[in-house]
């Protein structure tokens, strides 16, 4: 096939010097002072007006039915990936799958004596819209409070339920201890979830018992006693004299010791300035203080000292037992010498006896 001939004419406009040449040493140089400098001060400043807010008044405003779309989609593809068989692998990242949980807001409870204790406990569930509700309270034994849709024992009528929640009315302190909610859901890939919840009710103080001796002799030692029904947190007892406080700081010159724990008082030896009304106090930090009824103690002091009356017994002791000496030792002399003489008697006759045998006349004689 013959080709075309190339236009003569078109050739003639260009001209060659309008030919651009391809040799390298027919590049234009580049002139360095018409060259673009690069530094900072060259930059093409930019318009603060015609710059884009980054504000929220700039932010285009999201079409709601667009929105709608979107969840729906994502909703789709999230039942998707769970309900799709284990064998299928997916790329697609999105949130796991729904499960049972069960939750408490309140983890420890404190409530007072004779108040409403709220047992909290809430649950989300997969599938399951009719979930078992159980409640127990965990001691030495498992105790049901709430089973098959009702209250057992001593929580029958005096407890309420709202979803799974608990409320205990008019508590006591046998009402302390911990509570485990747990809630079974069979249609849920996990069925079964639980959590524990721990009651603590306060008990304010109550009147205290005092044992305080009637009267005690002087320089004696003696111990006084209080005690109070168990309340909750602890409390703290003082020991009052005549309605004045005993320091319960040991000193050197206070001849008391005074256990505010367990409220038990002692006098290493008395004296009469001991001689009193005495009661205690108890306290704690959930109610008001209680006072016992004061006892009077009464101090008996002898004329004579202690240390006398001891050396005295010792000596009464002594004398007792001197006497006992003095008259066993004499009976024992005359014991030993009267069963002396009657040997010497037996054996005297006894010979006598042998004589008449030896001589026959003699005994003819006697007769």
């Amino acid at each position: 096939m013959l080709s075309k001939p190339r236009d003569t004419e078109a050739q003639r406009s260009r001209g060659p010097e309008a030919q651009r040449p391809r040799g390298p040493e027919t590049q234009r140089p580049r002139d360095p002072e018409t060259q673009r400098p690069r530094g900072p001060e060259t930059q093409r400043p930019r318009d603060p007006e015609a710059q884009r807010p980054r504000g929220p008044e700039a932010q285009r405003p999201r079409d709601p039915e667009a929105q709608r779309h979107r969840v729906i989609i994502q909703c789709c593809c999230v039942l998707f990936i769970c309900e799709s068989p284990p064998s299928l692998s997916l790329s697609l990242s999105g949130p796991a799958c729904l499960s049972l949980t069960v939750s408490t807001s309140k983890a420890k409870m404190e409530v007072h004596e004779n108040t409403d204790a709220v047992l909290s406990c809430q649950f989300k569930t997969e599938k399951e819209t009719n979930p078992r509700i159980e409640w127990k309270k965990k001691g030495k034994d498992i105790h049901l409070v709430y089973f098959d849709g009702k209250f057992t024992g001593s929580f029958a009528g005096r407890a309420k339920i709202e979803g799974a929640t608990v409320t205990l009315h008019a508590v006591t302190q046998k009402d302390s201890g911990l509570y485990r909610c747990e809630v079974s859901a069979p249609a849920d890939h996990t069925n079964l979830g639980e959590v524990n919840v721990t009651l603590n009710v306060l008990v304010p103080p109550h009147t205290p018992f005092c044992e305080v001796p009637s009267s005690v002799l002087s320089g004696a030692g003696v111990e006084l006693h209080c005690k109070d029904k168990p309340s909750v947190p602890p409390p703290t007892y003082l020991w009052y004299k005549d309605n004045e406080a005993l320091r319960s700081t040991h000193t050197p010159d206070i001849s008391y010791s005074m256990d505010t724990d367990t409220g038990t008082l002692k006098i290493k030896s008395v004296s009469k300035a001991d001689s009193g009304q005495y009661r205690c106090e108890v306290s704690n930090s959930v109610g008001a203080s209680k006072s016992s009824v004061a006892h009077h103690m009464k101090v008996i002091e002898y004329p004579l000292s202690m240390t006398t009356l001891i050396a005295g017994a010792v000596g009464l002791f002594l004398l007792i037992l001197m006497c006992c000496l003095d008259v066993c030792l004499p009976l024992t002399g005359l014991l030993q010498k009267g069963g002396a003489g009657r040997k010497q008697s037996t054996s005297s006759s006894h010979q006598k006896s042998q004589e008449l045998q030896t001589h026959p006349v003699l005994h003819d004689l006697r007769v």
